[in-house]
Order: structure tokens, then C-alpha cells, then sequence
């Protein structure tokens, strides 16, 4: 088997029974901002294309599924490989492109082509990508690898039940725009910052250790931030303030913390040959020296390439759509979120009061217990946007029913909150079409029976994470009285259940020996 990495998260496996490539881009993606770094251009795509024998697209994010490239490299004939998800936004955008062979891939079901065998384990929860993510098990006889991607799986037994990788592919620079884009003092967003940072590097080594492959690649990020008013959040900011750690600098954190574990870099043109045991990497499209100044002089090649794609970034901006006069725009915006938001009871009880967004000349609140879209009226909020009118009049245009994978991944707004993070504001703004927001609020409704307790250490606690139901079993830890799950690291005060993350979410707990004292009480 070889695996050549494409830039990113996109990958090329050859293998006995036939070439997969999976989540090519070459972007800028989200409004012009996320370019894959190193730049990847140099590949030779039309061999990519001409070549790959099944297509597989992770999940509808915008630095997984690129549009342009697919229309220009993929035959429109060749298999597609599409993860179960509950809703078919990312069907219909495959179809809508021209591709017709499509191969349905159930849940952890084993598809087999020859000596090939795929599996595809998709995510459904409203945080998982755009709601969905996925990860692609691949064994041809010669080696078997696991391309974990962006998702974070609940259910690793099922996940590993395919058979233990050699080769394991996995994110470690998550895609969020925390705290970068928010109204904070930079010593708070350098504090921030580094927080979110180490939760990365702390979910990345857990599932390291739990797949416990040999051979690990960090891949899916960092992106390259090539528009002026971002360049200075490049990696870990200019300022110490962004939250993208690169490759080389996650392969120092696995050295240190897991010595163990073969980590390699990944990046576009490494080719990984494995034949039964052995492997080899080489590197294709850089040599060591550029290598070598990509990570070591980044600021340098950041702005080389800074100043040889800006017309790229000029021809995103001209296809903007003409921005809408305020009353235009506002009258848009409610007819087509106040019937949404009517359908969204879940979350209207979760967001809790109105959202000022400012969009131009525009001045709005989202009112979402009262469910309707009107003009801002001076009343105090919790959690407002500032967001540049001509990239709402694109998603009003395009009706972009998923605005966290379009605007908010561009970074090109701001925001400010008084309170702690509220995801179901977030949530809403994924959920703009009725498929969308019907499924969400059923998956809320069927999270509400957490009745199962579990020991913890010295603590009984519900066993599912009141965030995504994760067994708290295997994913949480305890110190000082306060649980965290290693899923996306919330954090719970046991004593009080309150969450420390977020809004809502608290979770049941007691002192075993509290449970101990109530089973041995008489009953009155």
C-alpha cells in the first residue's frame, strides 16, 4: 500500500484492489481565507485524477470538499464512497456536481473490492463537522491504516473492530475561530489561546494511545492565512494568540509525551509505502532544505506565498454577491429563519435571550425565545457579531444553510460574549434548512435518558457526558473535584454538577460514599 499525502487532510491510497483518493483541496476555502499549508499546488493532479479509482469525501467542510478541484480532476464517473449520514446535504452536493456511481456505505460495514476492504464510521452529533464527520479504515492484505480525519468517535471498540492500523492519520490543529475573532484583551487571548492549544494536543494523544498505532501522522492543518487582516494568525499567531499548531510542532509533543510512537511528518507530496510490516517515507514534491524552511523560517514562506496568491484572493472577493439594502436583507433574514426558529424549541431554551448581529447599515437581533428576526432595539445582550454585509449577501444568495462553514471558518467577523460559550447559537447557525433543524432537535430530545451512573474514582457519576454521550468510563478523569472529558475537554464541578465550559449541561453526581449511605438507609 502507498498513501501520498495531498495537503491538508486529502490523502492518495494505492492499494491491490484500487487507488482511494480522499478529501482533495487545493482551495482558499471558507470566503478566500484557509489556503493548505505547505502549498500543495505542485502536485500532479491530473495523474491524482486520472488515477484514483474511488472518491471519498470525509464531510462537508469547505477545507474537505472543494468544489472546483473535483470539476476539474474527478471523473465524473468514478465510485463514490458516501458516509451514512442522517441528512443528505452532502449527496446532494456530489450529485448536483455531476457524479452519479455512488456506493452507500453503512455505518461500520465492511465493503470489499477484491483484497480491499473500506469501512466508513460516520458521526451524526450536531458538533461532528457540519453535522457529520467520518474516518476511513482501509486494509488491502499488505497493510491496513486508519484515516481518522477531523471526527472524534465515541465508540473506539467498534471503530478498531476492522483491525488494528499500522498507519494511523489524525488531526491535531483543530478548524475553530476561538478566541481569535472575540473582543478580548490580547493577554486574554494569549491565555485562550494556549488553553485551546493544549485541549488539542490532549485529545490528539488520546486517541493516539487508545488506536495505538505503530506509525502516526499529524495531519488536517494548519491552514495558511493569506488574506492581510488575518495573516497575523497564522499558527500559533503572530502574538501568541491563534491556536494552530503545525506538524512538526505536534511531532515534538509526541516525542516528548509518547516516545513509543513512530511520529512522521505528513504533508504534501510524503509518500508512506507499507508492505507487511515494513515501511518507508519519502518526500516527493520538497526536499529536506525546504522542508526545513516551510516549518523553521514559516513567517519567511508565509510571506512569499502571501504575495504570489493574492489574485486568488481577489477573484473569490469578485464573486461576492452585491450587498442588500439593510430593509432587503432584514426582511430576507426573516422569512427565512423565523420558520426555523419556530421548529427550534431546544434551542431556543438553550440560547435563552436575543443575539445582536451587526451586518453592514443592518443592526439586528435574532430573538430567539420569542423566535423572530427584528430590528436591534437597544435592549442588553449576552453574545453579539459584527459581520461584513457582502458575505451575508452571498449566503442570502447561495441560501448557505450551514453559516459555520462558510462564514464564521472565514474568520472574517468578530464577536463578543459576556457569558461562558453557548453551543446551541452555533448549532442554529449550522441548521438553516428544515432537515437540518428538525434532525438537530430530535437528537437533542433523544439525548435527554443519561439514567445509567458509573463509579469514577471516588465519585458516581451519569456514565454518558451530558455533551455528545461519550462513556465518561473511558474518557474522563477526575483531579480536585472537577471531571473532565478528554473528548473535547469539558469540564463539570462535581460538587455543585455544574458545567464549567459552557452554558447548561450539568451533569449527576455524588460521593460514593453519600450512594453507599443512601442504599443502607432504611426505607420510611
Amino acid at each position: 500500500m502507498r498513501i501520498t499525502g495531498l495537503g491538508h487532510a486529502g490523502m492518495f491510497i494505492e492499494t491491490r484492489g484500487g487507488n482511494i483518493i480522499c478529501d482533495p483541496v487545493l482551495g482558499p476555502s471558507f470566503y478566500g481565507s484557509w489556503f493548505p499549508f505547505p502549498d500543495n499546488r505542485g502536485l500532479d493532479w491530473e495523474r491524482l485524477g486520472r488515477e484514483a479509482d474511488f472518491l471519498y469525501i470525509s464531510h462537508r467542510h469547505r477545507d474537505h470538499f472543494d468544489p472546483r478541484l473535483l470539476e476539474r480532476y474527478i471523473s465524473k464517473d468514478i465510485e463514490v464512497l458516501l458516509p451514512e449520514y442522517p441528512i443528505d446535504d452532502l449527496e446532494q452536493d456530489i450529485r448536483a456536481l455531476g457524479y452519479h456511481n455512488i456506493t452507500y456505505a453503512p455505518a461500520g460495514e465492511i465493503i470489499q473490492r477484491g483484497d480491499l476492504k473500506i469501512m466508513i464510521t460516520p458521526l451524526r452529533a450536531p458538533s461532528d463537522g457540519p453535522i457529520g464527520d467520518s474516518s476511513l479504515s482501509v486494509d488491502d492484505g499488505t497493510a491496513s491504516i486508519l484515516n481518522q480525519n477531523d471526527s472524534h468517535p465515541l465508540d473506539l471498540e467498534k471503530l478498531l473492530a476492522f483491525g488494528k492500523p499500522e498507519a494511523y492519520f489524525t488531526q491535531v490543529s483543530g478548524a475553530i475561530w476561538w478566541p481569535m475573532v472575540y473582543d478580548l484583551p490580547l493577554d486574554a487571548k494569549q491565555n485562550f489561546a494556549r488553553l485551546k492549544r493544549e485541549a488539542q494536543n490532549k485529545r490528539a494523544m488520546y486517541y493516539i494511545e487508545k488506536v495505538d498505532a505503530p506509525h502516526v501522522f499529524p495531519m488536517a492543518g494548519p491552514p495558511m492565512f493569506l488574506r492581510d487582516e488575518l495573516f497575523d494568525f497564522n499558527g500559533t499567531g503572530r502574538n501568541g494568540d491563534s491556536i494552530f499548531t503545525d506538524q512538526k510542532e505536534f511531532l515534538a509533543h509526541l516525542k516528548e509525551q509518547a516516545p513509543q510512537y513512530d511520529g512522521r511528518l505528513f504533508i504534501p507530496g510524503t509518500v508512506v509505502e507499507l508492505n507487511h510490516g515494513e515501511m518507508t517515507v519519502t518526500q516527493s514534491l520538497y526536499t529536506q532544505a525546504e522542508i526545513d524552511r516551510i516549518f523553521d523560517d514559516k513567517w519567511d514562506y508565509l510571506e512569499e506565498q502571501r504575495a504570489t496568491r493574492q489574485d486568488e484572493i481577489r477573484a473569490e472577493e469578485a464573486s461576492r454577491a452585491e450587498i442588500l439594502p439593510p430593509a432587503e436583507m432584514l426582511e430576507a433574514l426573516k422569512t427565512w429563519w423565523e420558520p426555523l426558529l419556530k421548529k427550534s424549541r431546544t434551542i431556543r431554551l438553550g440560547v435563552g435571550g436575543p443575539v445582536r448581529m451587526t451586518i453592514g447599515e443592518l443592526d439586528l437581533v435574532v430573538d430567539f425565545p420569542k423566535a423572530k428576526v427584528r430590528e436591534y432595539a437597544g435592549e442588553d445582550v449576552e453574545f453579539w457579531y459584527t459581520i461584513p454585509a457582502d458575505l451575508v449577501s452571498t449566503n442570502i444568495r447561495d441560501h448557505e444553510i450551514d453559516w459555520s462553514n462558510s462564514i464564521f471558518l472565514s474568520m472574517q467577523f468578530s464577536a463578543g460574549r459576556k457569558g461562558k460559550f453557548n453551543e446551541f447559537i452555533y448549532t442554529f447557525f449550522k441548521c438553516l434548512s428544515v432537515d437540518r433543524i428538525e434532525y438537530v432537535e430530535n437528537w437533542y430530545q433523544e439525548q435527554t435518558d443519561q439514567t445509567e451512573d458509573a463509579e469514577i474514582g471516588d465519585w458516581v457519576v451519569q456514565r454518558r457526558c451530558p455533551h455528545l454521550r461519550a462513556d465518561l468510563t473511558r474518557t474522563g478523569k477526575i483531579e480536585d473535584g472537577v471531571l473532565t472529558c478528554s473528548m473535547h475537554d469539558w469540564k463539570w464541578d462535581l460538587k455543585t454538577g455544574r458545567c464549567l465550559s459552557t452554558s447548561g449541561h450539568p451533569i449527576r453526581a455524588k460521593k460514593v460514599d453519600e450512594v453507599t449511605e443512601e442504599a443502607l438507609r432504611p426505607a420510611v
